[in-house]
């Protein structure tokens, strides 16, 4: 088990990453003037970013892409080196990339596995066995923890190549969690997978984060994750920190709406839509998206299909975007902080 809830496990202040990168003119003549004259630009990937979790939180951390979430994610994990700022993961420096930190911390991207193509899973787990000094008793009560809880006992043998997308996730899940680390940033760790599948890997997460007390960092674009997961939220953009708080109290502010999607088979118009009570978003030919509160909703995609030729209709809620994009509309003024 991990330390007490009032440990701060992830320290941040006043985080900077800038990137000077070199710009040519287009054509051969701008290659030669290049050559000569370089000129440099500087884009700023995170800036000024702080924030604390203690022992025991699990926070999402969203923004659109660009935003700089794995750029921080990086820095955190001693990936990269920051322009400006500090950080402390566990009371280590994570870019002096000291064996106490590497042994506290995990880091899994969705994108980006571990495990040995040709392999089955067993040898990568055996060689991270040797690599993080594990114990032959805790690697063997880990191995089989972390495979009954994510239900892959009979699959540790298997060549990884034959796995499905959802094996393999839970697989490299297994790989990042063998050593019981203290902190654990999670990057899209359910990107690309099925329904069934997120939902598994959602409530192996709930159940390591409460049995291990360990920190969790998760960025995902699945609104699904952040909301079933984590009890805490930051939401960055163009590398600024938007908002810190709780999910809960954003969700209360920003989950009132749904959204209908409605294709008509003939031409309608948005005033006769907007006297059902809904307010007409976009409309694109016989194609229209409406914003409805979301306890009028039902009532509203009834009178739709019974009283208009429809096509199609689904519903939707307000997506991680348009959250930020409110956000951003109520807080061009003061930014918004927990």
């Amino acid at each position: 088990m991990g330390g007490g809830k009032g440990v701060y496990s992830i320290k941040v202040n006043n985080l900077q990453k800038e990137y000077r990168f070199h710009r040519k003119e287009p054509g051969f003549l701008g290659s030669i003037k290049s050559m000569v004259n370089r000129k440099y630009e500087q884009k700023i990937a995170v800036n000024d970013l702080s924030f604390k979790l203690k022992q025991g939180d699990f926070a999402g951390f969203i923004g659109p892409n660009g935003a700089g979430k794995t750029t921080t994610l990086k820095i955190l994990t001693g990936i990269l080196t920051p322009s400006h700022g500090e950080v402390e993961i566990m009371g280590c420096v994570p870019w002096k990339r000291s064996l106490e930190h590497r042994r506290q911390i995990s880091i899994m991207m969705g994108n980006r596995g571990q495990l040995i193509w040709d392999l089955p899973p067993l040898e990568t787990f055996e060689l991270n066995k040797e690599l993080y000094s594990i114990s032959s008793k805790d690697y063997k009560n880990r191995l089989e923890e972390l495979s009954g809880l994510l239900e892959v006992e009979h699959l540790l043998k298997v060549q990884t190549r034959k796995l499905s997308l959802g094996e393999r996730m839970k697989m490299e899940m297994i790989a990042a969690l063998l050593h019981a680390p203290k902190v654990l940033f999670l990057d899209e760790p359910t990107i690309g997978l099925d329904l069934f599948a997120q939902k598994k890997i959602r409530g192996f997460l709930k159940e390591y984060n409460q049995r291990y007390n360990a920190t969790i960092l998760l960025t995902s674009h699945y609104l699904d994750d952040i909301q079933d997961l984590c009890e805490k939220l930051m939401i960055l953009n163009k590398g600024n920190l938007v908002y810190n708080g709780l999910t809960a109290d954003i969700m209360k502010d920003f989950d009132v709406n749904k959204y209908i999607s409605v294709s008509f088979k003939e031409k309608i118009s948005s005033s006769q839509i907007e006297r059902l009570g809904a307010k007409v978003t976009l409309q694109e030919q016989n194609k229209m998206v409406l914003c409805v509160n979301k306890n009028e909703m039902k009532n509203v995609a009834t009178i739709l299909l019974n009283s208009f030729p429809i096509e199609d209709l689904t519903v939707e809620n307000i997506s991680i975007e348009g959250v930020i994009e409110k956000i951003y509309s109520k807080s061009n003024k003061q930014l918004i902080r927990g």
